[in-house]
């Protein structure tokens, strides 16, 4: 069952274009109930802590802290199919983020209104005193810089001028879209996503990632009013992303997937819900086998081993196999999986010949 105000997402899901995947966490290995009951489990670095288990969900990596995230690895391995033109294949539309950030690659941030890339403040803004801040700029930015510092911050803006008047040259051939999205940040931010999509050609891009980072779901208070009126949002979002990807003839090609910290507390704390470990996910995408759900739903009863104390259950999919899934689709070959994802052979043999989870049409 879906909550009620999800209409969108069941719409997704009887049309075949969306599953769930339940019980998803951070593991450092196979949940084992006899070893937690005698405190010999492994556990997560920092789990319960909002830092550490974000920062573990977009890095894949569960006992360490590092600075690149899944995504970042990825397109340090793909990067190359697309087009060397300083855009990244790395799109976000929340800022500077883990997931995103890999040795050679970064994120390229955009804004989920007019042309997406931001440019230098009125830099060739068609008035007359524009056209003279522009050759002023461009003058001061041909002179060759000794200091190493100078130097790099000159590349680095010059790269970003460059960047911008590509990306926003792009998008501005972007076709109008049939589709009506709602005027929320998420929907919007769905809406510039689909239309980056829409200029990919223009891009030089075979591959991209896109991030959009939605907070508030901390329900220490009023659980059940925040979420009524948070997830039709997401739900209304989702099925708009799905008409436009259709009219784009794209939806074969986008998968969309959910992340989050952690799920709640199945016990109230007296207001609400407190932080929890395992959470069920939404995949949504042409690719996408739907119709059911994938991993394990735990059964709601006392007693049950999954059951770590006050309603919090331990999870019995890890974010490695949800996470494999979702980068071998992507085109990530089988033999670097492991560098995409350290710890992935403790739940997938990349060997296999089967998909992790089986939510995923190849």
């Amino acid at each position: 069952g879906l909550h009620p105000g999800m209409s969108g997402l069941q719409a997704l899901v009887a049309d075949g274009n969306a599953a769930l995947v339940c019980n998803v966490g951070t593991l450092l290995e196979p949940f084992d109930p006899v070893a937690v009951a005698n405190g010999s489990a492994r556990a997560p670095l920092g789990l319960f802590s909002h830092a550490d288990q974000i920062q573990q969900w977009q890095t894949g990596i569960a006992d360490a802290r590092v600075t690149e995230g899944w995504g970042g690895r990825t397109a340090d391995l793909l990067q190359g199919v697309n087009a060397a033109n300083g855009i990244s294949m790395n799109i976000s539309l929340s800022g500077n983020n883990v997931f995103q950030s890999g040795a050679t690659v970064g994120e390229y941030s955009v804004e989920a209104a007019g042309d997406g890339a931001a440019g230098i403040n009125a830099y060739d803004d068609g008035t007359q005193f524009g056209t003279y801040r522009k050759q002023v700029i461009d003058s001061l930015l041909t002179v060759s810089q000794e200091n190493i510092l100078r130097r790099e911050y000159r590349s680095r803006l010059v790269n970003a001028i460059e960047s911008q008047q590509i990306f926003a040259g792009a998008l501005q051939q972007a076709p109008a879209l049939g589709t009506k999205f709602s005027p929320g940040y998420f929907s919007q931010s769905l809406r510039q996503i689909a239309r980056i999509i829409s200029v990919r050609a223009q891009l030089g891009a075979t591959r991209q990632t896109f991030f959009v980072t939605v907070g508030g779901w901390d329900h220490h208070d009023d659980v059940l009013n925040q979420q009524a009126e948070m997830l039709p949002m997401i739900s209304s979002g989702l099925l708009e992303f799905r008409n436009a990807l259709n009219e784009l003839a794209m939806l074969d090609a986008v998968t969309t997937f959910t992340t989050s910290d952690f799920g709640r507390t199945l016990t109230s704390n007296g207001k609400g819900s407190d932080h929890g470990w395992g959470g069920h996910h939404i995949v949504m995408g042409g690719s996408v086998n739907s119709g059911t759900y994938f991993g394990i739903y735990p059964e709601i009863k006392p007693g049950n081993p999954l059951d770590v104390g006050r309603g919090i259950y331990a999870p019995t999919t890890s974010v490695d196999q949800y996470f494999a899934e979702l980068a071998l689709w992507f085109g990530v070959p089988a033999s670097d999986l492991a560098s995409v994802l350290p710890n992935v052979a403790r739940f997938y043999s990349p060997a296999s010949a089967e998909m992790p989870l089986g939510f995923l049409r190849l």
